[in-house]
């Protein structure tokens, strides 16, 4: 049977649990205790935890079970005591900025003696490796994060008359390379990755070309940013040793760029991202046609992208299915943490960064058969296709009338609108059904001559400018309701398929009270919010967020 909530008559299919029954008492025994005591003396004891006899549950609030429009993406649970809440104040979901947190000032205002600069510098670096980790982490004192960096590596430093500052690491020979100097990377990685780190030290530290590893750079972008009032400037990295197959490429912001949080990613900036992704996957695809290739040590222009993205296009279309369907592979992690357990948390790196490939259709076996290769939107692909077995109809044409005709799921009135913001290419909107509390999808809409747009080789200039644009605005309105840790990811049809499928993205923050356990583990999505809800929420950031950049 087809798990999908969407349906051919254009509504959304939602479950409810609110069950009525009676559980047998097995207790033998009780265990009676005092667990305090009121202002006026009364003790406060646990009898309700040992009840005589059967126990009668009679129904409470409602649980709503939504399969999510695509099956392999599990099925969300929404609790409506939970939920209720904030159905009545969406602006209500957010995230409280952290405050500002400083040792050294905070050792000044409890009023510690005998604590000057240089005691204050030993009493950090002596501080145990846990508290120094969580220090790095949340610290927005940068003296006394450069005094933690100092504990870690070696700074070498220079003079200009004025201040002094660093102008590179000390580093030693290792088996025939040289490294670093660095006595514990984890500290290292989270103090550089903090944004209150002076620029300086985060730039010799791992922003500066070459200081992360040799890995060429194969591609850069340089731009006006009149958004940020600066230019802007990326790397296109080649990861060749890589954990995907025959390796992929890192955009990364230069380290005369640096972008550490969504508040200073601007549009431009985005579309520099995405120009380098588009640019190196229209010039993969010439490569194994025989097209003649861009010319050496310069950017396309965007006029260049078009006409080389259409030569790809009209090689594809006259191979007629015959030759092998690569698919593109594209993610974000935005946002780093370090526990002062020593559980990383989300991205290698803090700095906004995308990274990006093309995924082959086949691979031999071990033992010489010949296998499929995965791509997570061939998963969307086998979605469409048990759909249009199920119904005779087709996916995403009664996906999109879900959408539009939505109600809420609790059935009251108020917000139902799943739309975040659209244009004529593009719709940003909550899923039905969200696989990470505060989760936004990204589809196109548009068609191109020969159907639905599936991947970003189908996509003209117009398409491509409206997926940056959304994807800029998905991002500034987690950032603005206060996610700190996001993942974004693309599902894209094979190249050369026409199979009615839609280039989808999908962002998924992560929240400090979901990140994930046995219960995602098992498909099972918990929520505390509805998805109506969650959108109305969402457009009120996105209101404040225009209103703040004068648009």
């Amino acid at each position: 049977m087809l798990t999908s909530c969407v349906h051919p008559d254009g509504r959304f299919r939602v479950g409810v649990h609110q069950p009525s029954y009676t559980v047998r008492n097995l207790r033998a025994r009780r265990y009676r205790e005092v667990l305090g005591q009121l202002p006026d003396g009364r003790e406060i004891e646990n009898n309700a935890n040992f009840p005589e006899g059967d126990i009668a549950v009679r129904s409470g609030n409602p649980v709503y079970e939504i399969a999510n429009a695509l099956p392999f993406r599990g099925c969300t649970f929404i609790d409506a005591g939970w939920a209720r809440p904030r159905a009545l104040n969406p602006a209500s979901i957010a995230i409280q900025t952290p405050a500002p947190l400083s040792l050294r000032k905070h050792l000044a205002a409890q009023g510690i003696q005998g604590l000057d600069g240089v005691a204050l510098r030993t009493c950090i670096a002596s501080l145990p490796l846990q508290l120094r980790y969580a220090l790095a982490a949340t610290s927005s004192d940068a003296e006394e994060l450069i005094w933690l960096a100092e504990t870690c590596c070696s700074f070498i430093y220079a003079d200009n008359g004025k201040y002094r500052y660093p102008k590179g690491l000390l580093y030693e020979e290792h088996q025939g390379r040289v490294r670093p100097v660095i006595s514990d990377s984890e500290l290292f990685e989270t103090i550089a990755n903090n944004p209150h780190l002076p620029d300086r030290y985060k730039e010799v530290m791992v922003l500066r070309p070459g200081a992360q590893g040799t890995s060429p750079i194969t591609a850069d972008m340089y731009y006006d940013d009149c958004d940020a009032e600066k230019g802007g400037a990326i790397f296109e990295y080649l990861r060749a040793n890589s954990y995907i197959p025959g390796g992929h490429y890192a955009a990364n912001f230069a380290h005369t760029s640096r972008r550490y949080s969504i508040a200073e990613l601007s549009l431009a900036d985005m579309r520099g991202l995405r120009h380098l992704y588009y640019q190196r996957i229209c010039t993969v695809l010439a490569a194994q046609f025989g097209l003649e290739l861009p010319e050496q040590g310069r950017a396309l222009s965007e006029d260049g992208l078009e006409t080389l993205r259409l030569a790809v296009l009209d090689k594809v279309l006259a191979s007629g299915g015959v030759y092998p369907h690569p698919a593109t592979l594209w993610g974000w992690n935005f946002g780093y943490d370090f526990s002062p357990t020593g559980y990383r948390l989300h991205a290698s790196h803090q700095m906004i960064h995308q990274q990006y490939a093309l995924v082959p259709e086949i691979v031999q076996s071990n033992t010489g058969e010949t296998l499929p290769a995965f791509s997570c939107g061939d998963l969307v692909a086998d979605a469409a296709r048990a759909y249009q077995a199920a119904f005779h109809s087709d996916f995403f044409a009664d996906y999109l009338n879900c959408i539009t005709a939505n109600t809420r799921v609790d059935g009251r009135d108020g917000a139902s609108s799943l739309a975040v913001w659209q244009d004529e290419n593009v719709l940003l909107f909550v899923p039905k059904a969200q696989v990470s509390q505060w989760e936004l999808n990204l589809m196109v809409i548009a068609n191109s001559e020969s159907g639905p747009v599936g991947n970003v080789v189908e996509a003209n200039t117009s398409v491509r400018a409206s997926i940056d644009q959304a994807m800029h605005i998905a991002q500034q309105i987690l950032a603005k309701l206060g996610a700190a840790m996001v993942t974004s990811i693309e599902y894209s049809k094979r190249l050369g398929l026409q199979n009615g499928q839609r280039l989808i993205y999908a962002f998924l923050p992560k929240l400090p009270w979901a990140m994930g356990g046995f219960t995602e583990a098992q498909g099972r999505y918990v929520l505390g919010h509805y998805p109506e809800d969650f959108a109305a929420a969402c457009r009120l950031k996105l209101q404040k967020h225009v209103q703040e950049m004068g648009v």
